[in-house]
């Protein structure tokens, strides 16, 4: 055994090396036993820099180490590797690198806080705080997912996906925590105090499951450390004594107190050292002493086995390998040493001396005291020094005349083939302890562990990287060891990636060495060599060269069987390929199938195939019952009820019955181990085929890669698809809730709108009945006084009546004086005639174009005052009880309808009259100009006759019409809004003979004796014919009014009241109907 030690040295920034990088183990020889290697940190100065944890991660070949100045190392011990992965700046309290991403490991530092870096990035990932001590220990879940630190005064329970804590255990100041930590294959959770107590917790609901019982009796413990098996089962404590409690985490009882040696005063640490084949109850417990030495005993024998360290060379700290295969210990000097279990436990994995003595001719009178038998105590004492030389053995040589047979039988590490084959077939097999050892012998492994690195380096062989897709295993610690040794194998052979029952083929294997994938790799690849000759020649196809063999020795011994075989279409393929191609394992109980091999291991490479034929003779009962096709698969495929020694037995008897022409071992060479050193060259197989069928691999996965890159952006698009679906699912969600929420409140809103127009329902109804109240009250009191107004208004009206009657007359008479007089002046308006036509023309022409832009003009204020009207409407309503007032009295002065109607009559016969009069006028100016003023002076006197006639008649109407005018709104507008001069009243007599009175838009009346004329002429046009001018000068002025001055002055005061008395009825009037403003239209008409 080869022991080293390696010297690393801190160096600065400007040194040429870096410890970034991987770097190799330099060797020097140890003298002490089982280190492989020693490891020192020195600064600068030659100063040890002292390494304070160390942790492995899951798979045990690599650790972790932290030193004292915060420097963080990975150390590979299978490729002899070590590199510098994070510099921290202060020193670390405890370490953790098993968690579920594989490459992060967790750090608690000395302020109290725990950072997870990424050992191949080197990157921080997470940092998280919350501890007030320093933690003392990272208790990591079996799935990775969770981890528990622990200080003095509290533990947290953190999340290692989202590294936020989730729980946190407090206590009180007086009970301190010595230690919380996982149980392996549980979710329970163990916690341990300052007063012993211990108490088992769910991880989920942190739920008190037990408590474990602590005997009364005896000192107290004080517990300081404690170990678990990997089953969970098991629990050992210990702490200020020599005495180790070990419990039952099943039944929950204390089934053992173990005391350790009186050297032993403190127990430090307590660690379990794992075995292959213990299943997860570990049986070697390590104990770390105060004195610095670590003692490895039996817990259920209470035996010490051996121990590391001494006084010398203290042990601080330890860390076993989950493999159970290394063992890392931190020195006192700050160092780091690494020892190999295989190394310390060598002395007890040697098997038994033999006790049996073979006599030999010349030798009988030996001494027979070599035959006792010396019994060695049961702890191996080992000195703490040795010449650091590998042990010799003695192995008995044969005298000179042994023969060839027996050199051949001789076999490694002193055992004998020919020994071990006739104790198989006295027992049967080998013993399940030493059985490894024995196929370790018997197929005599190199252990080439340079050239298996060099094989596993290349890393995963492409055609078993989906592996676990086509055969998918439980354990992902036996998918990674098959493979690693599968790909082994096709980096060995390239037709070992192209051989697709392969998996099957070593998978029994794997299973057996998983904690030593080279020793697997070199069974199987001997297996392959010796006991699969001739198989890969037809690759690939079947080797029906070996298939033909086995037909030709079952032809040979039950010819029977194999007719129906024939008979039912059964080929060697279906009977006999899948027995070798799984090498029994799917036929055959574990048990079973270790017993077959232990014969096949030990006997000739032919002795497989006559196994083969040994076991379908051995089955040929069920088969000769088969008849279809499928009942033979499935037979073939399963386990079958068959007695495994009777099938070793007869395939004995066929090794040694079978004729030597059909004997395989005629066709098969003899065992040939591998070479040492290296391994050999497997060729036997058409590499043309292969190396098509790599290529066509390689293009397959380059196809495949591409089609799995397709597949992720497929992936990636469907995802964004499937948020942005999810996003717009939650928005349309979101806005039906805020459609909910609004319809919510729009019916609150709505039920409030109803109470409150209810309420106000309610109030107009009260509004409405005061308001009928008042209405009744005021038209009660509307009623009287209409009643007197109407009274007053017939006295009033009597009156006018009576006095216009007395014009009238008076009229008369004035009117048959002016006629008089318009014939003396005849003759001379006859000289002026021709003068006056001529200016008349004129003045006719002016006078069109004036009324034509008073129109208009009045038409745009008849508008502005139809505006003004919406306005006055609303101001009226505002009066509605002056309103209700003038109807009453319009509607009493409607009563004399007939007389209006009268008044129409007469006017429409006035109106057709002045037409007649217009067209003698006219005719009369054409037929006669010499009686000029002869026609003067009868216009005169008719015009005055029969203004006075109108005048008066106007009078009357416009007077009966005035309540119903002040009905009409339009009327009362016209009244409101009319300017001064215009018809607000009957207008003035003129004080000319001859006169044109404008007021309406169809005709003005020109007073001429019998006849009319229709000028459109304006008030401001008027002009009497008897006026002086510039041009009449030396015209005679004579006018006929004579008489009439006090007539026309008390006209004018009479038509001023019945104005004023019309304003105040139109102030008060409302709306009416369309014929009394129709009506109102005629009074104004005739007023002006």
């Amino acid at each position: 055994m080869q022991i080293f030690v390696y010297v690393f040295v801190e160096v600065s920034a400007g040194t040429a090396c870096s410890t970034d990088e991987p770097e190799s183990f330099s060797a020097r020889s140890n003298e002490h036993l089982g280190v492989l290697v020693t490891v020192v940190r020195t600064a600068q100065q030659a100063k040890t820099v002292r390494f304070l944890h160390v942790t492995f991660d899951t798979t045990g070949e690599s650790f972790l180490a932290g030193d004292h100045h915060g420097n963080i190392y990975v150390f590979d011990v299978s490729r002899n590797r070590f590199r510098l992965v994070q510099k921290t700046g202060q020193a670390c309290t405890a370490l953790a690198f098993n968690l579920r991403r594989t490459t992060e490991f967790l750090v608690a530092l000395a302020d109290y806080t725990i950072k997870c870096f990424d050992k191949d990035t080197k990157q921080l990932v997470s940092w998280m705080r919350g501890h007030e001590g320093a933690v003392s220990s990272i208790s990591i879940h079996s799935s990775g997912r969770y981890a528990i630190t622990t200080s003095s005064d509290t533990a947290q329970l953190w999340d290692l996906d989202t590294f936020q804590r989730k729980r946190k255990l407090n206590i009180r100041q007086s009970v301190g925590v010595q230690r919380v930590f996982f149980l392996p294959l549980s979710n329970t959770i163990l916690s341990c105090f300052s007063d012993d107590s211990i108490f088992a917790w769910e991880s989920e609901t942190l739920f008190c499951k037990y408590q474990l019982p602590v005997p009364d009796y005896g000192p107290k413990i004080s517990y300081k450390a404690f170990a678990v098996t990997r089953d969970g089962k098991s629990l050992v404590a210990g702490g200020r004594s020599n005495l180790l409690h070990l419990w039952c985490l099943d039944n929950k009882q204390l089934i053992r107190v173990i005391q350790m040696p009186t050297q032993v005063r403190t127990v430090r640490q307590l660690e379990f050292l794992p075995d292959s084949f213990d299943g997860g109850a570990s049986q070697t417990l390590g104990v770390l002493s105060q004195d610095g030495m670590m003692r490895f005993i039996n817990i259920h024998t209470c035996k010490l086995l051996f121990h590391m360290g001494s006084h010398d060379d203290a042990i601080t700290t330890v860390a076993v390998s989950p493999n159970g295969r290394h063992v890392v210990a931190i020195m006192d000097n700050g160092s780091i040493n690494v020892y190999s279990v295989q190394s310390l436990t060598q002395e007890l994995n040697k098997p038994p001396p033999s006790q049996v003595k073979v006599v030999s001719a010349g030798e009988a009178d030996q001494d027979l005291s070599n035959l006792k038998v010396h019994v060695r105590s049961e702890v191996i004492q080992r000195p703490a020094k040795s010449s650091g030389r590998r042990t010799q053995v003695k192995i008995l040589r044969p005298p000179p005349g042994s023969t060839a047979e027996d050199k051949e039988n001789e076999l490694p590490a002193g055992l004998n083939k020919k020994r071990l084959v006739a104790l198989l077939k006295a027992f049967g097999e080998y013993p399940a302890k030493y059985r490894m050892f024995v196929w370790r012998s018997l197929l005599c492994l190199p252990e080439n562990h340079a050239a298996y690195s060099s094989l596993t380096d290349k890393g995963l062989h492409s055609a078993y990287v989906t592996l676990h897709d086509k055969y998918p295993i439980k354990s992902h610690k036996l998918e990674r060891g098959l493979q690693r040794v599968l790909s082994a194998l096709a980096q060995w052979a390239a037709i070992f990636g192209e051989v697709e029952y392969l998996p099957l083929m070593a998978f029994p294997f794997v299973k057996l060495f998983q904690n030593n994938p080279m020793l697997c790799f070199e069974v199987v690849a001997t297996v392959i060599a010796n006991w699969c000759q001739h198989w890969f020649e037809y690759f690939p196809n079947p080797p029906l060269n070996v298939l033909n063999m086995v037909e030709n020795v079952l032809a040979h011994h039950d010819k029977e069987l194999l007719q129906h075989l024939v008979d039912c279409g059964i080929t060697s393929q279906l009977y006999v390929w899948p027995l070798l191609e799984t090498l029994f394992s799917e036929v055959l109980t574990r048990d079973e199938w270790l017993r077959l091999f232990d014969n096949i291991f030990s006997n000739h490479p032919s002795f497989l195939i006559m196994a083969s034929v040994a076991y379908i003779t051995c089955c040929r009962e069920p088969l000769l019952l088969c008849s279809q096709k499928h009942d033979f698969e499935y037979f073939f495929h399963h386990r079958n009820n068959l007695d495994v020694g009777a099938m070793i037995k007869e395939a004995y008897r066929l090794m040694s019955n079978t004729p030597a022409d059909i004997h395989p071992k005629t066709l098969l060479c003899d065992f040939t181990p591998l070479t040492k050193g290296q391994y050999p060259v497997f060729n036997q197989y058409p590499e043309f085929i292969v190396e098509y069928q790599n290529r066509e691999r390689e293009k397959i996965r380059l196809q495949e890669m591409e089609y799995l890159r397709e597949r992720q952006e497929v992936s990636a698009l469907r995802a964004d698809f499937v948020r942005r679906q999810a996003e717009e699912e939650a928005y349309y969600t979101q806005q039906e809730l805020l459609r909910k929420a609004e319809e919510q409140r729009r019916i609150i809103l709505a039920q409030e709108e109803e109470k409150l127009t209810q309420q106000r329902a309610k109030l107009a109804a009260m509004k409405r009945e005061l308001k009928v109240k008042e209405l009744q009250l005021l038209d009660a009191t509307r009623r009287r006084f209409l009643k007197h107004q109407q009274d007053l208004r017939a006295s009033q009206i009597q009156r006018l009546d009576q006095e216009i009657s007395r014009k009238m007359d008076l009229r008369e008479r004035e009117t048959a004086t002016a006629v008089q007089d318009l014939e003396v002046r005849q003759m001379e308006l006859e000289a002026q005639r021709k003068r006056l036509e001529q200016h008349l023309l004129k003045e006719q022409e002016r006078l069109g174009w004036e009324v034509e832009e008073e129109v208009e003009m009045r038409m745009r204020e008849v508008e502005r005052k139809e505006d003004s009207y919406t306005e006055l409407v609303h101001d009226t309503e505002t009066n509605m009880q002056a309103l209700e007032e003038s109807l009453a009295e319009a509607c009493q002065l409607g009563l004399e309808s007939d007389w209006q109607r009268e008044v129409a009559e007469r006017l429409q016969q006035v109106d057709a009259e002045q037409e007649r009069k217009r067209q003698r006028l006219a005719e009369l100016h054409r037929q006669m100009l010499a009686e000029e003023e002869r026609l003067a002076d009868t216009m005169r006197d008719v015009a005055g006759r029969k203004w006075d006639e109108v005048i008066t008649t106007r009078a009357q109407l416009q007077v009966q019409r005035q309540p119903i005018s002040l009905a009409d709104t339009e009327g009362h507008r016209q009244a409101k809004m009319r300017p001064p001069g215009s018809i607000k009243g009957l207008p003035h007599r003129p004080s000319a003979a001859f006169a044109v009175y404008p007021g309406t838009n169809n005709t003005a009346a020109a007073i001429k004796p019998n006849a009319v004329t229709t000028p459109r002429q304006t008030r401001t046009n008027m002009m009497c014919l008897n006026s002086s001018s510039p041009s009449e000068s030396t015209s005679t002025n004579f006018s006929l009014d004579r008489g009439r001055t006090q007539l026309d002055s008390s006209e004018r005061e009479l038509l001023k009241e019945i104005r004023e008395l019309r304003q105040k009825l139109a102030a008060r009037a409302r709306e009416g109907s369309s014929a009394s403003s129709q009506s109102v239209h005629t009074l104004s008409f005739v007023s002006q």
